[in-house]
């Protein structure tokens, strides 16, 4: 048997798409994924989690592809994908089962799942995922595994988060057509708290917030699990729309100033700095104002955390989550993210970056790899889960067996 096995996962965003290469070794467990391979492409056939040109997102997935398995020396066959975008939503919903008093095995958690899943959704939605906040035995309630426990009635509270049909489809084409399979899609929500959290700030309370270029992505965990996510349609994208049109700059020259002299922080930049655009540019030569454009890029962001706090009012967790904010995303690293983050929220906030994992950490240790991250270790950690399941029933099936045996043996 193999001692290690390889992974990989897909974040196809909005302006970058990113893979990873990770080893888990089989005979410790695999708890941490080692990456031995990071790939990076441009996305331009991608438009807030939407597919707008599918040739050029073909040809920007293999890129990303080829990058990683020339790092890695190893092909890529198969890859779970990173999901996010402003399309994708979530409810909550409840599956109710009768057992049969005996012990509950994983069987019955898996049916009660599927009957949580029995809801009725527009029919040009369909399911990604589903995650279990807590089960119900009988009269019991806040169980988080009831496998093993004794009743005659198990229920489940669910999150149930779900995509446009058509969205996912035209996603689901371009991977295949890269060459690769799809092991599943993970929604980015999801994939981010498996990267940058810890079981105590899951515990405690925590919201992550990730600012992608097309969409922010925002989920909140108490308890241990997961409260409540949602999609909102604004991002690093609308940042960069915003400086073109009040520079009066092309889109590109604007993401290039961005990258590299951007600031929420206006009330620290000097009113004489000027930014001359013909040093990145040679359609733009004027020269602007930097602590202007720290201006508009602060409007923005005070927008962005704006909606996020109005999300924590709507589920009374506004200022009362006690591990806080964190952020990940390309677009959260510019300076004074933090500041204003703590500003608009009321929240110890602190930068996301990826936990539990281990290999060529320099290459990915950056909040930009947190759905990438986060995607292979739901992964990992799904593919353990397996195993215990399909151990569990080898495990009923061969303890049948030890009882076959014996009864044969009592027989003449």
């Amino acid at each position: 048997m193999a001692k290690e096995r390889v992974i990989s996962s897909l974040d196809v965003g909005s302006a970058k798409i990113r893979t990873v290469v990770a080893v888990v070794d089989a005979v410790d467990g695999g708890q941490v994924p080692s990456v031995i391979g990071v790939g990076l492409s441009p996305s331009l056939g991608m438009r807030k989690g939407h597919v707008i040109d599918i040739e050029e997102t073909i040809h920007n997935i293999i890129s990303s592809l080829e990058d990683a398995e020339r790092m890695a020396g190893v092909p890529i066959n198969h890859v779970f994908v990173g999901m996010s975008g402003s399309h994708i939503e979530a409810f909550d919903s409840r599956g109710v089962i009768a057992i049969s008093g005996s012990e509950i095995t994983v069987e019955d958690v898996a049916r009660v799942l599927e009957a949580a899943q029995a809801v009725s959704i527009p029919s040009n939605r369909s399911i990604l995922h589903i995650e279990p906040k807590s089960y119900a035995v009988d009269e019991q309630r806040g169980i988080k595994n009831p496998v093993g426990m004794t009743g005659i009635r198990l229920e489940v509270e669910a999150h149930i988060i779900t995509g446009q049909i058509q969205h996912v489809k035209n996603m689901e084409k371009c991977i295949d057509q890269a060459g690769v399979d799809i092991d599943a899609l993970v929604p980015a929500t999801i994939a981010i708290s498996e990267a940058v959290l810890t079981k105590r700030q899951k515990e405690l309370g925590v919201v992550t917030i990730d600012v992608g270029a097309g969409s922010t992505s925002v989920a909140v965990f108490e308890e241990g699990t997961i409260l409540h996510s949602v999609s909102l349609p604004v991002g690093g994208e609308n940042v960069t729309n915003d400086i073109a049109i009040g520079l009066r700059t092309s889109i590109d020259t604007a993401e290039k100033i961005k990258i590299e002299y951007g600031s929420v922080l206006p009330a620290e930049i000097q009113e004489r700095e000027m930014i001359d655009l013909s040093t990145v540019s040679k359609m733009d030569t004027q020269t602007v104002s930097k602590k202007y454009m720290a201006e508009i890029m602060q409007a923005r962001y005070y927008e962005i955390f704006s909606l996020v706090k109005e999300e924590l009012k709507r589920i009374g967790r506004d200022g009362l989550l006690p591990a806080g904010a964190l952020l990940t995303g390309a677009a959260v690293k510019a300076p004074g993210v933090l500041d204003i983050a703590r500003e608009v929220l009321g929240l110890p906030v602190q930068m996301g970056f990826p936990v539990d994992i281990g290999g060529v950490i320099e290459k990915v240790d950056d909040p930009a790899y947190a759905t990438a991250l986060g995607t292979l270790l739901w992964g990992v950690r799904e593919g353990q889960r397996r195993s215990s399941f399909s151990m569990a029933n080898f495990d009923v099936r061969r303890a049948f067996g030890h009882v076959g045996s014996w009864f044969k043996n009592l027989l003449p």
